[in-house]
């Protein structure tokens, strides 16, 4: 936010770089002068919006400046835009008092002030007029309490001494980025200005490859990556972030995923404290890639909906079974929490479906005899730990197969009755296996 509220009294080198607004729409002031043959001062903006520009800074055949987008800029006259307020000002405007009487939260959002709770807390700057970090530290500096920042919807020329401005953000520990152009190697160059950060908010910005955080971002335990086209090989740059508990990957255009540090039934050293990850809305079509998170020692929640090439012909709910089946230490799936009961169901059910593949490969109920072909361990890593766990179907089990959606735990119980009751209280038996005949009644109790 700046002093003046009119571009009129900025001079064409205060005016550079600004940010200002015109009826709804912001942008940043690239070039200020004439633009012959017409007379007087114009300012040359480059949009936030692509469509409300004309041009690509050119005009007439002659560049006045640049823009990222073919149609992102246009000439504007100063009288036209505004180059917002001050902080101070912006809070006594809209609240008629002195701002030390103010409550524990602040929101100054689309040049507009709203409270209701701490300055030392939680500051929301997002949609507004900032044109740099020094802008927002100049208000955050005496903020010794700030945990919370929301800076979303801007655009920051970087500082080139970051460090510098650390005393600003020293107890910082949330900061949302959402949707301010920035790119993963123009974040690592802020990062020296947030020693404290531990959740970092990114989502929708112009990050691609990224690479390892050597000397900061250590203390992160999460990070939102979503909505971001990813470099796919690049993702494993974050695997040594020792702290990292939550991160998600939705809508990255991710399709392969793989920890060759250890193989199929090892525990690999990469993102060693992640617990949640999201995959949402990906283009995942391998189960190869649900088998890797296998190997993440500490992940209990799995997010991974809308993979629509890989579940296309599948219920959610038996979509959900195979992941279980496949991760063994899952706890929550797609937000739902997983009991001991569906678990079992789904690595019975896992074992059924895939036991005649097993057989045909190799497999053998004789352990000494079970050597199943290295292409089936390798699509299905859990199954020899599954038999091992429940036992190994027989063959006469598998010719008529329960389908996989079947939901054993549904069923507590199912007797066969022909003048006596037979409790069918083996999971891995088949109704052929109790000889069921003409005349014979099936009697299902649930609880």
């Amino acid at each position: 936010m700046s002093a003046a509220d009119s571009g009129e009294e900025r001079t064409p080198a205060e005016a550079l770089g600004r940010r200002v607004s015109c009826e709804g729409d912001r942008g940043t002031v690239r070039y200020a002068g004439e633009v012959p043959p017409t007379a007087g001062l114009w300012l040359g903006v480059e949009w936030d919006n692509a469509e409300r520009g004309k041009h690509d800074g050119s005009y007439d055949g002659v560049r006045y400046f640049t823009c990222r987008h073919p149609s992102g800029g246009s000439f504007v006259r100063p009288k036209k835009v505004s180059f917002g307020v001050d902080f101070i000002t912006a809070v006594l405007d809209y609240y008629q008092f002195n701002i030390q009487e103010a409550y524990e939260q602040i929101t100054i959002s689309s040049r507009t002030v709203e409270f209701a709770g701490s300055v030392n807390r939680l500051l929301s700057l997002c949609k507004n007029l900032l044109s740099s970090w020094e802008d927002v530290a100049e208000i955050t500096q005496n903020m010794e309490h700030l945990r919370e920042l929301v800076l979303s919807d801007n655009r920051l020329s970087l500082t080139s001494n970051p460090r510098s401005l650390s005393h600003a953000f020293s107890s910082l520990t949330v900061l949302s980025l959402v949707c301010c152009q920035l790119t993963w190697t123009q974040l690592l160059q802020c990062a020296p200005m947030w020693p404290q950060l531990e959740e970092l908010y990114a989502s929708e910005n112009d990050i691609t490859e990224l690479s390892r955080p050597l000397d900061f971002l250590q203390d992160l335990r999460l990070l939102d990556l979503s909505s971001n086209p990813l470099v796919q090989d690049s993702i494993l740059s974050l695997a040594h972030l020792p702290r990292l508990e939550y991160l998600d990957l939705s809508r990255t255009g991710l399709s392969v995923l793989q920890f060759d540090d250890v193989p199929s039934g090892g525990k690999t050293r990469m993102f060693s404290a992640l617990k949640l990850l999201f995959l949402n809305h990906n283009n995942i079509v391998q189960w190869s890639v649900v088998n890797e998170l296998n190997k993440l020692q500490s992940l209990v929640a799995l997010s991974c909906r809308h993979n629509d090439q890989l579940t296309n012909d599948l219920t959610s709910q038996t979509a959900r079974q195979i992941i279980t089946a496949r991760v063994a230490q899952l706890t929550v799936i797609n937000k739902i929490v997983l009991l001991p009961e569906d678990r079992r169901g789904a690595e019975l059910d896992y074992i059924k479906n895939f036991g005649v593949e097993w057989l045909k490969s190799g497999g053998h109920r004789d352990p000494a005899k079970n050597r199943p072909s290295a292409d089936f361990t390798s699509r299905h890593p859990r199954y020899l730990a599954l038999i091992q766990k429940y036992g190994a179907p027989e063959e006469g089990e598998l010719k008529k197969q329960i389908p996989f959606a079947l939901k054993n735990q549904l069923i507590n119980s199912m007797t066969v009755q022909k003048g006596s009751e037979v409790d069918l209280d083996n999971d891995q038996r088949t109704l052929h296996f109790y000889s069921i005949e003409d005349g014979d009644s099936l009697l299902v109790r649930t609880a």
